[in-house]
């Protein structure tokens, strides 16, 4: 399951396309000090645009991916299914996500790592909750059945989502089955690397 993803794109180049597509974003706390990174993992900070004020606007801020669950282990994917999904959405920004498999060198002790990007997107939103925890406001990436380009790699996956939805899941007005759908085949690229294997005791939903 997805536990680590890629943000290389600056925040304002982000800000401006969210004005291309007439989404009106604050940011109450700044522009976030967002550095370019590969790899960013669970309890690392991301940036996120929170639903606000019930409508199809939202708030670009810095927060923690996942929040402490049970026995303080953090709650990084929740599943969708059968949840109420009204509010306290958001998306998720990245340039593209990781899967770990076993290693196909049989040679090799580290899994071998998957990167996958949307195609013509330069930048993309994963769908995502946020909670105020103890810890802070965090957030968690929701997770559904894989479609037809992950599920060569993984049972489950999280939910990239195309710009043409991204509004709609800022408004929870919109039910949220209308917007957490697979995406067509051949819509994500897959282009093999390698790091470091998944963390261990980290906890799913």
């Amino acid at each position: 399951m997805c536990n680590d993803y890629r943000l290389e794109v600056d925040i304002a180049s982000i800000a401006e396309d969210f004005d291309d597509l007439k989404i009106k974003i604050e940011m109450p706390e700044g522009a976030p000090n967002v550095p370019a990174r590969e790899d960013v993992r669970i309890t690392d900070m991301g940036p996120i645009v929170k639903a606000s004020d019930g409508s199809a606007m939202g708030e670009l801020v810095n927060r923690r991916w996942s929040w402490p669950g049970q026995g303080g282990k953090p709650v990084y994917n929740v599943r969708s299914e059968g949840r109420d999904l009204g509010s306290q959405r958001c998306l998720v920004l990245c340039d593209g996500f990781y899967e770990f498999t076993d290693p196909t060198d049989k040679t090799q002790k580290r899994l071998d790592k998957w990167l996958f990007t949307m195609k013509d997107h330069r930048w993309f939103c994963m769908a995502g909750i946020w909670r105020d925890a103890h810890v802070g406001e965090a957030f968690s990436l929701l997770t559904m059945d894989a479609g037809p380009d992950i599920a060569p790699y993984h049972h489950r996956q999280i939910i990239p989502l195309p710009r043409d939805q991204w509004a709609a899941w800022l408004d929870p007005r919109v039910p949220a089955t209308d917007v957490l759908k697979w995406l067509p085949e051949g819509s994500l690229e897959v282009t093999q690397v390698y790091g470091k294997p998944p963390a261990q005791g980290a906890l799913a939903l």
